[in-house]
């Protein structure tokens, strides 16, 4: 599936020019495209003066709204339909994350997934199946998809960072605890942040929280 679709968006840096040395990739969550989560590159490219912040928009017209993207359809919210919505979007992003490393001549342990909502969920179901492990993957307010699969089908074990509002009406906070536990039981370094009050949203100290985390994972 991969082979058509090429995936485009903004990108940011490295401050410091020339080649970057590290990447971050920046997935997007259902109803926006790249150019929402690109801002977060502003606040962590000083930090990260030697890498490059991507942002793709996802592959599909958001089927909910007549505007956005979507890396797959939420119409049906039965476990087994989002399931195979992820696992249909995966090669693809896949595809954008070998083409992006191999471009900078880089490899995956110089690159990091950063994901919100939707973007978290595809972050959680890909980086944990690839062949080599990349250097961290943060989530903010998503889930982990097919959670009782994972165990069975983990090939790397990249560490998670997890951030989520305990007041969050559109993914439930307790789907954070799920995600642990999941991932854990999948031999999974993670550290979780709990937001007293945030709704579905990314907060200063979030951003803070996964600042410093990109910058102790990421080669310098």
């Amino acid at each position: 599936m991969s082979d058509f679709f090429t995936l485009e968006g903004p990108s940011f840096g490295p401050v410091a020019g020339g080649r970057p040395r590290s990447l971050v990739i920046l997935l997007h969550g259902l109803g926006a495209d790249g150019d929402d989560l690109i801002q977060l590159a502003g606040f962590w490219g000083e930090a990260l003066p030697t890498t490059e912040f991507i942002s793709p928009h996802a592959p599909f017209p958001c089927d909910m709204a007549p505007y956005g993207r979507q890396w797959f359809s939420l119409q049906d919210r039965d476990p087994h339909a989002i399931l195979a919505g992820v696992a249909a979007a995966a090669p693809i992003l896949n595809g954008f994350i070998d083409a992006s490393l191999e471009a900078r001549g880089l490899t995956d342990s110089a690159l990091a997934l950063v994901g919100f909502s939707q973007g978290t969920m595809m972050s959680l179901f890909v980086a944990p199946r690839r062949a080599a492990a990349i250097a961290g993957v943060v989530g903010f307010s998503g889930a982990l998809i097919g959670a009782d699969r994972l165990a069975g089908e983990v090939v790397s074990r990249p560490p998670v960072l997890l951030i989520h509002g305990d007041a969050d009406p559109v993914v439930p906070f307790a789907a954070m605890a799920t995600a642990d536990a999941a991932l854990r039981g999948a031999g999974i370094a993670v550290t979780t942040e709990r937001r007293p009050g945030l709704q579905h949203a990314i907060d200063e100290v979030g951003l803070a929280k996964a600042g410093a985390f990109l910058v102790s994972r990421l080669p310098r």
